[in-house]
Formats: structure tokens, C-alpha cells, sequence
């Protein structure tokens, strides 16, 4: 495993006091939503006394540890959320940014009211002071237009991703599993190459997998064992790209008719948008073709042989 990657056993608030104050760059986790779901444990089965004073706890030992110019990304249910808020903005005096919503396509059936099909994340930061970086997270524009900026749009605050299904090869032995490509865009914004990731409920270990593969130092913290071995299992697979992408990333702007700005942006593409999801290439690539059929072919005939070790 690597050095800068480590997964520790035990409960977060008591691990988390023994962080030094303000050395952590990011703060980005999926904790209990308190909803009785099975982690091997009674961690989601708490009262709701019980569930707001743990996370009161947590969350005052996650501020004091946050760099002045770090962030929080934190997941939470609907049940909940408003009482995170509170204690987040109210209690701890941290500065709100965002309510990004991740929508999907499946998810739990009703017959009577509306399906959920999306989950929250509330971004905040300890000051108003803070490090994001929008280059790394643009999505490809529309149209190519001189008078645009061709590296790239504002993602924006509602995010697009598949569910990690169970017939999916990376699916883990987990009841609440995260796509990678969630916790790429929230890494990439808000923290340089070399910074340090926390995730306090480390789960499958998604975070310190993008981590490693990001190459930025991280800490994850696990009450259960077993979810602990299978972090370490998932850090030693190969890696063939995230397990899922913003399907924006492959989009290819309109209007690219020039042939030599084609080719330059079509280059600039797979290294803006699909660097850590070197298997999409090869797709990437032969929609440009049926987008451009008059597209000189020979110039990326060396990143189509390259895409197939990825395969």
C-alpha cells in the first residue's frame, strides 16, 4: 500500500483528536445517514439525540483539524440535514458554499409518492479564505465558440453520476457505496497534488482510492474491520480508470470544423477531462470520428494503441 495512503481501525471522534490542529487540507465523507442500515454494527441505529450530540462531536473535531483554507464535503440524508446545517454554520461558525446535489437514475421504488433520486452534500469551508481550483473540475463546453473558454465550463452545483450498481465490477461489499468520480470532482476542486485528504467514515475506502490515484496523501478512518481489510484489498487492484464519469466529459463541442483546431482540442480534451479515466479514450475517440469523419485519424492512432492496456 502506499505510504501517503492509510486506513485506520477505530472510531473516529477518539482518531481524530489525535490529529494535529489545522494540518489537514480536506475534509470529504459519507457518514451514517441514521437510517438503520447494516455497517456490522449499531453506528446507523442511534436515537436522534444520540446521532445530532455524535455528530456535533465529530464535526467540532473536524473543524479544528481543517487547515484555514480547507474544506468539508459531507453526504447526508434528508432526515438530518437541516440539524448538520445548523451545527455547521450556527455552532460552528464554518461558511457555507454549496448544496450539491448528486442526481441518478435508480434508485429506491415508491407506489406511493415520488422516488428519491438524488443525494445531498453540503460543502463548507472554515473561512471565507479558501483553495478551489476550477480548472481541475470544468466540464467540456457545448459549442466551439473563439470568445469561449474551450477549457471548460463550471460544473456546476448538480452533479450527474451512476449508481455503482451490484453487477458492477468495482461494486464492493457495502450497502451505501459511492462512485468514484463523486469524490474525484470534490478532491481535484479543493486540493493540490501532495495535500491531505481525511475521510473520518472511510467506508469501501472510495475516497482513498481516488486518493492514491490522484496522487494525494490520505487518511481514512473505519469503525469496522472488515470494511477496513477490503480498503486495503482495493488499493492493491490494478487501476483501468474511475468506476464512473460525468457523462459531459465526453461530450465533443460542436462547430470544431477547423481541422487544426480540432486536432489541437482533441488533445486538449483527453488531458483536461479524461485523465484518470483512461479507459474512455478509445470511445472518446472514435465518437470524434463519426462527429468528423474528415478528422486526420494518424495523429491519434498512438493514444488508441495506448487505451488498449487500459482495456
Amino acid at each position: 500500500m502506499d505510504k501517503s495512503i492509510k486506513v485506520i481501525q477505530g472510531d473516529c471522534v477518539e482518531i481524530m483528536k489525535g490529529i494535529e490542529t489545522e494540518t489537514v487540507d480536506l475534509i470529504v465523507t459519507d457518514p451514517p445517514y441514521n437510517l438503520s442500515k447494516d455497517y456490522g454494527n449499531d453506528s446507523d441505529k442511534r436515537t436522534r439525540k444520540e446521532y445530532i450530540d455524535f455528530s456535533r462531536r465529530w464535526l467540532a473535531e473536524a473543524k479544528r483539524i481543517l487547515k484555514p483554507t480547507g474544506t468539508l464535503y459531507l453526504f447526508m440524508g434528508v432526515r438530518y440535514i437541516s440539524y448538520i446545517y445548523e451545527i455547521l454554520e450556527q455552532e460552528l461558525d464554518m461558511v457555507f458554499n454549496s448544496w450539491i446535489s448528486w442526481c441518478y437514475t435508480q434508485g429506491i421504488g415508491k407506489t406511493r409518492g415520488f422516488s428519491p433520486r438524488h443525494d445531498d452534500i453540503l460543502m463548507f469551508t472554515k473561512s471565507k479564505d479558501f483553495n478551489f481550483y476550477l480548472d481541475n473540475v470544468r466540464v467540456p463546453q457545448k459549442y466551439y465558440r473563439s470568445v469561449n473558454n474551450m477549457r471548460g465550463a463550471n460544473p456546476g452545483n448538480v452533479w450527474e453520476f451512476s449508481h455503482i450498481h451490484y453487477c458492477q465490477a468495482n461494486r464492493q461489499n457495502h450497502p451505501t457505496q459511492k462512485p468514484e468520480a463523486l469524490f474525484e470532482r470534490m478532491i481535484l476542486a479543493s486540493t493540490n497534488e501532495n495535500s491531505l485528504v481525511l475521510d473520518p467514515f472511510c467506508g469501501s475506502g472510495t475516497s482513498l482510492r481516488v486518493c492514491q490515484q490522484t496522487s494525494r496523501n490520505g487518511i481514512g478512518i473505519e469503525i469496522n474491520d472488515d470494511y477496513v481489510q477490503m480498503t486495503k484489498q482495493r488499493l492493491i487492484e490494478p487501476f483501468y480508470g474511475f468506476d464512473s464519469i460525468d457523462e459531459r466529459m465526453e461530450r465533443i463541442p460542436n462547430d470544431l470544423n477547423d481541422e487544426k483546431i480540432r486536432q489541437e482540442y482533441i488533445i486538449n480534451h483527453i488531458n483536461w477531462f479524461l485523465q484518470n479515466h483512461p479507459d474512455k479514450i478509445e470511445l472518446f475517440l472514435k465518437k470524434v470520428y463519426e462527429k468528423y469523419p474528415n478528422t486526420n485519424k494518424y495523429e491519434f492512432q498512438q493514444i488508441s494503441i495506448n487505451c488498449v492496456t487500459y482495456r
